[in-house]
């Protein structure tokens, strides 16, 4: 499905457009075009192809889909790939959601196969900035880029409230489970990883080089976006160092807690082995056995077995293998 929605440079509102409008809106200057393709098809690449003369490879790029987020360059505009993030589903399972946007001076085409929040946060919030519509195509492509930016930042926040829990619970009611989660979390911040660090090098290169398409003034909303992508990139690095910490925690306290288990096992082992040795003494069929024809005997041979055990428990006890 094809909308378009048009700032009109002299009446200064952004109003929704037929596709066939576009042409003619788009030779004014002053105008600035928004086009949003959700689920394209065939035709519709070839439509965008048609009418805003892109270049084969753009089309052939944003067609094939599961790029890595990059900025290309071509005549008059910008070929940009980038990827909302979601956890979606009863399980929270971690969505990617690729968005391909054509930028020009005073047009933007956005394409993507599943609706988007950023696309309905940016198509709200674009009238509200009527008064910066000199910023011209720059402005509605720094509103998408901040949405898609900003959701990432309570998505960290909820994966580093649950890093918390296992840590704390790695010193706490020890579960096996937990080295599952960790590594469910550290797989989604790889993910989470891979879709923010390459943009990174997309907003330094749009910062670094001349861009005759958009004023000056953008730079300044651009830096903006690149700031939010440092801390993003910033909490998803402390993240993986905590869990890689918890995990590192987690396998000293298991290696410690069987430890423990295995002092005890011989600890009463050591016990049984003692009294063993007294009853197999005992228990060999030699007829000559002073021991043996004396009353008291069986008495003797079951007080040495608790002694000799009681003496092994406190000297276990004292090197606190007990």
């Amino acid at each position: 499905m094809i909308t378009a929605l048009c700032l009109s440079g002299e009446k200064r509102t952004v109003d929704e457009v037929s596709i066939r409008a576009v042409s003619e809106l788009r030779t004014n200057p002053a105008n600035v075009i928004w086009v949003d393709v959700n689920d394209p098809t065939g035709r519709d690449f070839l439509d965008l192809a048609e009418e805003f003369q892109f270049h084969p490879m753009s089309i052939q790029d944003c067609r094939g889909g599961h790029q890595r987020p990059t900025i290309q360059e071509y005549p008059g505009y910008y070929l940009i790939v980038l990827y909302e993030a979601e956890l979606a589903g009863p399980e929270d399972r971690l969505e990617l959601r690729e968005l391909s946007l054509f930028l020009g001076s005073n047009y933007l085409v956005t394409v993507h196969s599943k609706p988007l929040r950023a696309i309905t946060a940016t198509r709200r919030h674009w009238p509200t900035w009527i008064d910066r519509a000199e910023l011209g195509a720059g402005l509605p492509a720094y509103l998408l880029f901040d949405a898609v930016v900003d959701d990432y930042m309570p998505l960290l926040d909820l994966l580093t409230e649950r890093a918390d829990e296992l840590v704390d619970a790695v010193f706490g009611d020890f579960q096996p489970e937990v080295m599952r989660e960790i590594f469910v979390i550290k797989r989604q911040l790889l993910y989470i990883r891979r879709g923010v660090l390459p943009l990174r090098d997309v907003f330094n290169l749009l910062l670094r080089r001349e861009q005759p398409l958009f004023a000056r003034e953008i730079h300044a909303y651009f830096q903006d976006i690149f700031h939010n992508l440092l801390r993003v990139g910033d909490m998803v690095d402390s993240l993986r160092d905590l869990l890689a910490s918890a995990m590192d925690a987690y396998l000293s306290v298991s290696g410690a807690r069987m430890n423990t288990i295995m002092k005890r096992l011989t600890s009463i082992s050591t016990i049984l082995m003692s009294a063993s040795l007294i009853a197999g003494i005992y228990g060999m069929n030699f007829e000559q056995m002073p021991e043996l024809e004396w009353q008291y005997g069986y008495v003797f041979a079951l007080l040495s077995m608790i002694g000799v055990g009681l003496a092994i428990y406190l000297y276990l006890r004292r090197i606190k293998w007990l």
